[in-house]
């Protein structure tokens, strides 16, 4: 088993860390990492980008620090090139996967319709990420894709949350990433950082629940 695969399997959330301000995406980070989840997403666009994600998996070196919202081949190498652990992009682009394949990074394409997920597949993609899945059904899609492409790994995000996570997983979901349902607005504008230590520590548990019962 690829081993990123057996990530995915064994921590199943994703913390995704979005913020205009480096400080703030640092304190993100930690609280998570804080509370136990140990795949972190860092989005290109978050201001200083470049530097905090080889910080952060220095300082967390039992996490494996990514980033997404990667849009072209100019930001795959920029990310290949800071250390990256794994990719995700919005959209499927043949050469972005082969660029990050040959780098040996893992790579999420994100798709829609069945058709986009497999050609994300065939053209090399390690997982594929269904986004927005708020909008595309939620759980109900995940349950109608996963009996025909049960061999795809799907990572749904843009609409997951606490409650419905385990949802995700029991559809055949190998994992989810979670953002705004973790990273509340009003912690982050008071600077709560454990409350939302607390909400990743939560999750976390759920993940065990599940992986273990």
């Amino acid at each position: 088993m690829n081993h990123w695969i057996s990530l995915l399997q064994q921590h199943r959330i994703i913390a995704i860390i979005r913020a205009k301000n480096v400080n703030t995406a640092y304190q993100m980070a930690i609280a998570a990492a804080s509370g136990g989840i140990k795949l972190l997403e860092v989005t290109w666009n978050t201001e200083s980008v470049e530097s905090l994600i080889p910080q952060l998996q220095s300082e967390f070196p039992d996490c494996q620090v990514g980033t997404g919202t990667i849009l072209n081949l100019e930001m795959a190498s920029q990310a290949i090139a800071c250390g990256c652990k794994f990719i995700f992009t919005p959209h499927v682009d043949r050469e972005l996967i082969k660029l990050v394949n040959n780098a040996q990074v893992p790579i999420i394409a994100g798709a829609m319709t069945p058709t986009e997920i497999l050609q994300a597949w065939h053209w090399g993609a390690d997982a594929v990420k269904i986004f927005p899945i708020k909008t595309l059904g939620g759980k109900e899609y995940i349950k109608c894709l996963h009996p025909v492409l049960e061999n795809v790994p799907l990572i749904p995000t843009g609409g997951v949350t606490m409650d419905n996570a385990m949802g995700f997983w029991e559809s055949g979901a190998i994992a989810c990433g979670i953002s705004t349902d973790l990273f509340l607005a009003h912690a982050i504008a008071t600077q709560d950082w454990q409350k939302i230590s607390d909400r990743a520590q939560a999750i976390v548990e759920q993940v065990q629940r599940f992986n273990y019962n």
